[in-house]
Order: structure tokens, then C-alpha cells, then sequence
């Protein structure tokens, strides 16, 4: 199963209700069929609504999969291209939320609407105040636990300082250590404690070609590069398309930091497809979150892609949560699993001896 499998069995109650105002008549589609629907999800609901002029923007690879193998369009706005309906379904990190409203008034023809779904309790009455703060006035209706809001500015009545402002929120910043991250992405704003630890417990003795899985902003990789001199190539696998530019960046100071140049490719990719070469060794911080509920499936997924893509005698490194189960699929898969440290409530594993 792909990531995208795991995701999908979630009732998506804000997709839902983001349609709630065309079935009151609230608002009409335009009339030359061209929406933009920024941070799209696949759904039924939007299915039976899409036509041919609209267009999919989607970051996070498995999801931007799913919509296309559902027929939709899936794609970037070129800086200049305008539509008549602009859609959003609003990240619940609010600087994050900030710049998508931003970037959708960007690409809002004049007179046109831009729209927004958001779960009331993941800052639904925030996000409809930003829209009014950057927009002017805002209408909003609510279903299904969300809140589902829209305005129709004009020029005069949008706050072009707010905007520019709201749009640099988005740019790649310096966080903590020299790293350079973006809100929204996994531990975006600080130096996330399970890979720490695992960072601290790297074998010194990591040679050749290395892989990270769910790679993030690149604070693992970062740390290959500085800890084991005789790795000489890594390759960072991310399937959060904002995530690549921090890591591109992280990795190259990490390599002006330590004064050798390694081969370094950064992916945007979903792990769970499978990796396309094989390493001598694969670190990660494997994802087991879907919204707040524990998704243990989806590490289990990366531990059974890293074993199929390891040399006969690589080596896999994880952390995780303590209590997450992966030591019955890691010894159905290796001949030889030992936790290394078990602390703060995780515990760092290294896999060796792949079973053919």
C-alpha cells in the first residue's frame, strides 16, 4: 500500500463542507470553468464538482497522486495566471495558513472569490479573521465541524503591506544551529528530540551510499555528513514538496562545514513506493502520524522499503516512539536487530542482515 492508501480511509469533514455554499446557492461555479484549489485533496464531493478548466496544487506527493489518478489536473499556477475561484483548504500552522491565503489572492481575477474550509478545531475562526484582515469583508457558513468562509475583495479593499508580509512567511528561515526550515514542515521551528537522538547514536563506520527517509529539512542527513567522513554520497527522500529547498540548503552548508563535497540528490518522493537504488546504509525518523492518531503502518511501510533497497549487508538506523511496534516486522526482515538506546521516551534501533 502507498502512503496515499494510508491517508485515505480519513473522513476528510473539510473537504466536505468546503462545497457546502454552492449547494445553498450561496455562490455559483464560474461560468468558464476555471477554479484554482490550493492544498486540493481527493474526495468524492470534489469528483462530482471538478470540471476540465480546474487545477490541483498539492505539496505532500501522496496526495497529489491520488488526484490525478482521480482525473484531476494537478499542477502550479504560473505567477501571473488569475482564476474566477480560487479554493483553499487552510493548514492548521498558522503562518503557514497565512501565506496560502496570501498566495491565493495572488492568483483571484478581479471580482473573483477566494474560498476556505477549515475544522473548528484546528483554528477555523482564525483563519476566517486573517481572510478578513488581508481581504476585507468575509462571509462563512458552518457544517460538519468546520467552518467554511469566502470573500469577494476588491483591489482597494485588500491590505497590500499584510500581503507582502503574509507572503514572505513562506520563504525558507533560520531556525536553531544554522538550520534553515518553513512553517508547516515536521519539527519546523526547532530540532526535533527523536532525531537528536538518533543523530547522537550514528555509527561513526557509515560508509558509501547513504539514504534518509522522510527526510524533512534535512537535519538527519546534515548529520551524516558531519558525523561519518567515509560516507560519499547521500540522497535525502521527502515527500513534502516545501521541505526540498531547506534541505538543498542544510545540506550545503553542512558540507562547507565540514570541507568535503559529498553526491547529493534531494527527492521529492513517497517511500513507500519503494526506493529506486540500493544503499549501504538508510537512516530515518519514519512518519506515524496521521492528523494526532498514531499511524504505525506507515513506519512499518518505510522499514519494509528500506530493507528492500539495502545491500545484502547494509544497515538500517530508525528511532522512534517507544512505544511503537517495529520489532516484529525488523526481525522478519533482518537477522540481526539490537536497540542501541532506549531514551526520553524513544528508542534508536540498528538492522543489519538483510533477509533475502
Amino acid at each position: 500500500m502507498t502512503a496515499a492508501g494510508f491517508f485515505a480511509a480519513a473522513p476528510d469533514a473539510a473537504l466536505a463542507a468546503l462545497f457546502v455554499p454552492f449547494e445553498s446557492a450561496e455562490l455559483c461555479l464560474p461560468t468558464d470553468g476555471r477554479v484554482l484549489f490550493l492544498r486540493a485533496r481527493a474526495g468524492v464531493r470534489l469528483r462530482e464538482m471538478a470540471q476540465p478548466g480546474w487545477l490541483c496544487e498539492q505539496g505532500f506527493m501522496p496526495f497529489a497522486d491520488e488526484l490525478a489518478r482521480n482525473g484531476l489536473r494537478v499542477g502550479e499556477p504560473a505567477d501571473s495566471e488569475m482564476f474566477p475561484l480560487v479554493l483553499v483548504l487552510p493548514p492548521r500552522q498558522r503562518d503557514e495558513a497565512r501565506a496560502l491565503f496570501a498566495r491565493a489572492l495572488l492568483h483571484t481575477a478581479p471580482g473573483g472569490t477566494v474560498l476556505a474550509s477549515m475544522p473548528n478545531a484546528e483554528g477555523a475562526k482564525s483563519g476566517e479573521a486573517d481572510l478578513a484582515g488581508l481581504a476585507g469583508t468575509v462571509q462563512h457558513q458552518s457544517k460538519h465541524k468546520c467552518r467554511v468562509f469566502w470573500s469577494t475583495p476588491n483591489a482597494a479593499g485588500i491590505d497590500q503591506a499584510l500581503l507582502a508580509e503574509w507572503l514572505a512567511l513562506d520563504a525558507p528561515r533560520e531556525i536553531v544551529d544554522g538550520y534553515v526550515s518553513r512553517p508547516g514542515l515536521f519539527a519546523w521551528d526547532r530540532i526535533d528530540r527523536a532525531s537528536a537522538l538518533l543523530a547522537a547514536h550514528l555509527p561513526h563506520d557509515l560508509h558509501g551510499r547513504v539514504a534518509d527517509l522522510g527526510a524533512g529539512y534535512g537535519y538527519l542527513a546534515s548529520q551524516v555528513v558531519a558525523r561519518c567522513p567515509s560516507v560519499g554520497a547521500i540522497d535525502l527522500y521527502e515527500a513534502e514538496s516545501r521541505a526540498l529547498e531547506p534541505a538543498r540548503l542544510n545540506l550545503a552548508r553542512a558540507q562547507r562545514d565540514c570541507g568535503r563535497e559529498l553526491a547529493v540528490a534531494v527527492h521529492w518522493h513517497d517511500v513507500t513506493r519503494g526506493l529506486p537504488q540500493r544503499y549501504d546504509a538508510i537512516v530515518s525518523n519514519p512518519p506515524f502520524h496521521q492528523g494526532r492518531a498514531d499511524l504505525p503502518e506507515l513506519g512499518r511501510a518505510f522499514i519494509t522499503s528500506a530493507a528492500e533497497a539495502l545491500l545484502p549487508d547494509g544497515r538500517l538506523l530508525i528511532v522512534a516512539n517507544r512505544h511503537l511496534p517495529y520489532e516484529a516486522i525488523l526481525a522478519a526482515r533482518f537477522r540481526d536487530v539490537r536497540t542501541l538506546v532506549t531514551q526520553e521516551g524513544f528508542k534508536v534501533i540498528e538492522a543489519t542482515g538483510v533477509r533475502g
